[in-house]
C-alpha cells in the first residue's frame, strides 16, 4: 500500500499570548487531496492553530511544514502554496464581483497568463454567473461567501485553510459550498477545515481532530470516532470527548 504524501505536518505546535497558553503541543498531518477537520468548543485554540498554519501568527514552539517547507524559515515559499479564508472575511463592497476577482487575480499572479487562469478558475468556482457584474454590496451572505471561497482557491493552493466556510448560511448555500469544497479536493487540493456544524464535518471530512483547551484530544476518521465512543453521530462524539475530560 502506497503511503499518502504529506501536504501539512504539524508537530508539537504551541502558542502563548503572554503567560496564557492558547495552543499546547498540537500535532497532526494532512495528506494529498485530503479534507481534515479541526473541531472544538469556542476558545479551544482552533482559530489560533489555523492562523499559525496560515503564517499570520508565529508559533511559540513546535513546527509547521507545508510540502516539506518550514512555515517560519521559508514563509514566503509556504505562502505560495496555501490560501486562507477567515470566518469574518469580507470583500470590497464598491466593486462588482468580477472586478473584485480581477483585482485579487492580479495581486496573486506573476504574469498575465496566470492572471487569466486564476480569474477563469474563480468565475467557475463562484458559479455566480451574471451576478458577477453586480456590486458586492448587493450580494446576499451566501453569494459573498461563494465569491470569497472562489478568491481563496483561485490560485489552486496545495492547502486551503477554511475557517467556518458556511457560517450563517442557509441550507441551499451551505450545501453548494460543501459540494464545491468536495470537488476541489477531488481536483487535487488538500483542505484544513474548521466548523461548528457536525453534519458538515461528517459530510466533508476524511479525518477529524478534536481540540479542547489547546490540546488535541482525538484524531481519526468519523467512523473510527463514532465506533470508539459508541456514538450515532459526530455530535455525540464531540460532546463525549470534550465533556468527559
Amino acid at each position: 500500500m502506497m503511503r499518502m504524501k504529506k501536504v501539512l505536518e504539524v508537530k508539537n505546535l504551541s502558542k502563548s499570548f503572554g503567560k496564557i497558553p492558547a495552543v499546547s503541543g498540537v500535532s497532526f498531518d494532512i495528506g494529498e487531496n485530503q479534507i481534515f477537520a479541526l473541531i472544538g468548543p469556542n476558545g479551544a485554540g482552533k482559530s489560533t492553530t489555523l492562523r499559525m498554519i496560515a503564517t499570520i501568527l508565529t508559533p511559540t514552539s513546535g513546527s509547521i511544514k507545508i510540502c516539506g517547507r518550514d512555515s517560519v524559515k521559508e514563509a514566503d515559499e509556504v505562502r505560495k502554496m496555501i490560501s486562507y479564508l477567515p470566518e469574518e472575511a469580507g470583500a470590497y463592497k464598491n466593486l462588482t464581483g468580477l472586478e473584485y476577482l480581477k483585482f485579487m487575480a492580479a495581486l496573486f499572479a506573476e504574469n498575465r497568463a496566470t492572471e487569466k487562469r486564476y480569474l477563469a478558475t474563480a468565475e467557475e468556482i463562484s458559479n455566480l454567473k451574471d451576478r458577477l457584474k453586480s456590486k458586492v454590496n448587493t450580494y446576499s451572505k451566501g453569494m459573498t461567501r461563494k465569491l470569497l471561497l472562489a478568491r481563496t482557491v483561485m490560485i489552486e493552493p496545495k492547502l486551503a485553510i477554511l475557517d467556518e466556510p458556511t457560517s450563517g448560511l442557509d441550507v441551499v448555500n451551505a450545501f453548494e459550498i460543501r459540494k464545491t469544497i468536495n470537488q476541489l479536493s477531488k481536483r487535487g487540493m488538500s483542505v484544513l477545515l474548521s466548523s461548528h456544524n457536525m453534519l458538515e464535518i461528517e459530510f466533508l471530512s476524511e479525518e477529524v481532530g478534536i481540540i479542547n483547551q489547546g490540546k488535541i484530544q482525538e484524531i481519526g476518521s468519523v467512523s473510527e470516532l463514532k465506533s470508539k465512543y459508541k456514538a450515532k453521530n459526530l455530535e455525540e462524539v464531540f460532546i463525549n470527548s470534550v465533556h468527559n475530560r
